[in-house]
């Protein structure tokens, strides 16, 4: 009999899927911390990953075969052991759209509409209106998505609803609903020098590393927006720093970093221009029921030998 490990809890309702689509499975749950590597060296099924459990899973004997992880991110996954042993690889690709694209909003609302600063000001009782006719607005301004894959699909059709003009940039150039236009990657200088609003949102990839650097922000428009829910490895960081000094970057709302936590007395902390969420963009209280649905669906076509039909990671571009 085979086992699949549940690195998340499951509901019976959860547990009583995964038996009927996969009727010759043994189902373990449990925390990485708390299961027994003797457990998961047998495994041949893992939803879910931890580093914890990398030696165990992949050891020379073990039988595993397919790892569900939970995040749509796999750069800190062992993946060229994975390959090595010919683990199918999936991720989660696509669960973190929504919550994504509306901390996207959050962070634009916020600076354009004065909640950021007003939430600051209610706190020490302070009644105070910005100048006259400063306010902004997203109506009308053109919002660049770098990496338009799930997440970015969602932010064009959202900033459709808004009345702004989409660009983004993908890999293939193939034009997506609710992009008006799609660059691949050799024409990201042109496209940030059109945009008012750049929204980074790629993988942590060694053709993203510090793509994001002193000549890209050089070639922004004076007095841009920048988000950034991808990866913090893709951004230089002393360049952005840099950029938000000079008045280049007018605002950045920044969910991740180079280095997490970003570091007590890091300029960024102090900037009034920047609002700062601690990695928590894809996080939502349905996270673990979207997560499953991915690894159900995967889950009827594994049990019935056929090929995963969602969010199969290639490793030769690591996503």
């Amino acid at each position: 009999m085979g086992k699949i490990v549940c690195l998340q809890a499951l509901s019976p309702e959860q547990e009583s899927l995964i038996q009927k689509t996969a009727p010759g499975y043994e189902i373990i749950q449990g925390k990485a911390k708390e299961i027994d590597p003797a457990i998961v060296r047998q495994a041949e099924i893992l939803l879910g990953w931890s580093k914890l459990l990398e030696e165990p899973a992949l050891h020379a004997e073990s039988p595993l075969r397919w790892v569900q992880v939970r995040s749509a991110g796999i750069d800190m996954l062992p993946l060229e052991r994975l390959e090595q042993k010919s683990v199918l690889l999936t991720n989660a690709s696509g669960v973190h759209a929504i919550p994504i694209t509306e901390m996207i909003f959050g962070f634009l609302l916020s600076h354009t509409r004065y909640l950021h600063t007003a939430g600051k000001q209610q706190l020490q009782q302070i009644w105070k209106k910005p100048a006259n006719n400063t306010l902004g607005e997203l109506h009308g301004q053109t919002m660049l998505i770098v990496g338009v894959g799930e997440i970015g699909s969602e932010t064009a059709r959202i900033a459709k609803a808004f009345g702004m003009r989409v660009t983004g940039i993908r890999r293939s150039g193939r034009n997506l609903p609710y992009v008006d236009h799609m660059y691949t990657m050799d024409g990201l200088q042109q496209a940030v020098a059109d945009a008012d609003i750049v929204v980074n949102i790629l993988p942590a990839t060694d053709e993203t590393l510090h793509i994001f650097d002193e000549k890209l922000f050089a070639a922004f428009k004076p007095g841009m927006f920048f988000v950034n829910v991808g990866r913090g490895q893709t951004v230089n960081t002393d360049a952005l720093v840099q950029s938000l000094e000079n008045g280049q970057v007018a605002f950045a709302g920044l969910d991740v970093f180079e280095e997490e936590p970003l570091p007590a007395g890091h300029p960024l902390w102090a900037m009034e221009n920047v609002l700062i969420t601690p990695h928590i963009a894809g996080d939502t209280e349905r996270y673990d029921g979207r997560v499953f649905d991915i690894f159900l669906e995967n889950l009827k076509a594994y049990a019935a030998g056929h090929e995963l039909p969602r969010n199969r990671v290639d490793y030769k571009i690591k996503y």
